[in-house]
């Protein structure tokens, strides 16, 4: 009897303990180590790391998530893209609709009754193959750039923000401008026996100014050159002293350069700035339960909550509409310079003449003209942008 005697509470050692009695403290000090981490992580589940912005997984995820949101954002707006081109850069035949909102829908029936539906998206094709890479370039510009910038969440200000941003947009226009060329001159283009393919059209941009002035020579030299697409707008560069620098070359695919970046500079950086911004008061504690959907399991630490849908999309045409007041004169001046070689005499006019130019036409309202199909394009364009981009971002877990 006494052999099996034991004190109030404690077993034999030759007993074993019931599992009941077994406390998780007191063994999970001895649960030997995993093997690697993923061992740990099928036992125990734990938060989703912090990415690294600078890895190779987190580059190619954010790249394709900006361009996949590119495309869905001009495919949406392409009709109305065509259309503001057609008004910015004063081609003949639909100076007569700009103005107002019924010229705008005016215009879109003429181009459909013309060329039926395909001819609303005559350029969409060289849309896309630039937007892609640009999109891709600028939101990943964006995060790399926003990172550095912004190291931490006490180093967050407007300024920095426009900053990331604008440094954005312009790197990503070094890289896509000459695609952008092209494919206005593709949707400038209106007459069925003028067309060019775009091979023709890259022919033609590279040729203009190497023979002078338009002339049999040249149109000799240029199989794609046709004098009738010059003669009718002459009388908008007439008047205008023969002062522009006469190149031709891989020059003429960066037409209105200058403009473009002195344009993006507020465009991209208040648009991030103003998206930004946005989603941080739609965020806000008091309305949040309203405005914010639940975290995925896959989000990284410190990343903010989501926005439903209408949220995010309310965001994003805020943003379009801000960033395109700020930018829209530079861009009139750039729509026009990237068609100089279409309509004028070959010279490339400066970003001073052709305010000028464009002063003496229509004066102050002349760069604002399309101002309205601008905002019903951007709006919704960069809704649908920041919304693909943000949703595939959640997607990606980054």
């Amino acid at each position: 009897m006494s052999a099996h005697a034991s004190m109030p509470g404690v077993l034999p050692s030759h007993m074993p303990r019931p599992a009941a009695d077994v406390s998780p403290a007191a063994v999970a000090p001895r649960r030997e180590p995993a093997v690697c981490p993923t061992d740990d992580e099928a036992r125990v589940p734990r938060k989703t790391a912090a990415k690294d912005k600078r890895s190779f997984d987190y580059v190619w995820r954010s790249g394709v998530a900006g361009g996949m949101a590119g495309c869905a954002a001009k495919t949406v707006v392409a009709p109305l893209d065509r259309v503001k081109i057609l008004f910015q850069s004063n081609n003949p035949q639909f100076v007569k609709y700009t103005g107002s909102w019924v010229g705008v829908r005016d215009a879109i029936k003429d181009i459909y009754h013309q060329d039926g539906p395909l001819g609303l998206f005559r350029g969409h094709s060289a849309t896309l193959l630039r937007i892609f890479p640009y999109a891709a370039i600028k939101f990943l510009a964006y995060e790399q750039i926003r990172a550095a910038i912004i190291p931490r969440k006490d180093k967050e200000t407007p300024l920095r923000r426009l900053l990331s941003g604008s440094l954005a947009g312009v790197t990503s226009v070094f890289f896509t401008y000459p695609l952008e060329v092209v494919r206005v001159r593709l949707a400038f283009e209106t007459k069925k026996d003028t067309r060019h393919t775009f091979r023709s059209i890259c022919k033609h941009i590279y040729n203009e100014g190497k023979y002078g002035t338009p002339s049999a020579a040249r149109g000799a030299a240029d199989p794609c050159f046709t004098p009738s697409a010059a003669a009718a707008p002459t009388t908008t560069t007439a008047a205008t002293p023969v002062r522009g620098v006469r190149t031709f070359g891989i020059a003429n695919f960066y037409r209105g350069f200058t403009p473009t970046i002195l344009g993006m500079l507020p465009y991209a950086g208040m648009s991030f700035l103003t998206h930004d911004t946005a989603g941080d008061l739609l965020r806000h504690p008091s309305i949040a339960r309203y405005t914010t959907l639940p975290k995925p399991a896959n989000t990284p630490p410190g990343k903010a909550a989501p926005l439903r849908s209408w949220a995010e999309l309310l965001a994003g045409g805020i943003a379009g509409l801000v960033s395109q007041t700020a930018s829209y004169p530079l861009e009139v001046i750039r729509r026009r310079m990237q068609v100089g070689g279409a309509v004028g005499d070959g010279h490339r006019l400066r970003v001073g003449e052709t305010a000028r130019l464009i002063m003496r036409e229509k004066g102050f309202r002349g760069f604002y003209v399309g101002l309205t199909i601008g905002y019903a394009k951007v709006v919704p364009m960069v809704a649908a942008s920041f919304y693909t981009y943000e949703r595939l971002k959640m997607w990606f877990g980054i």
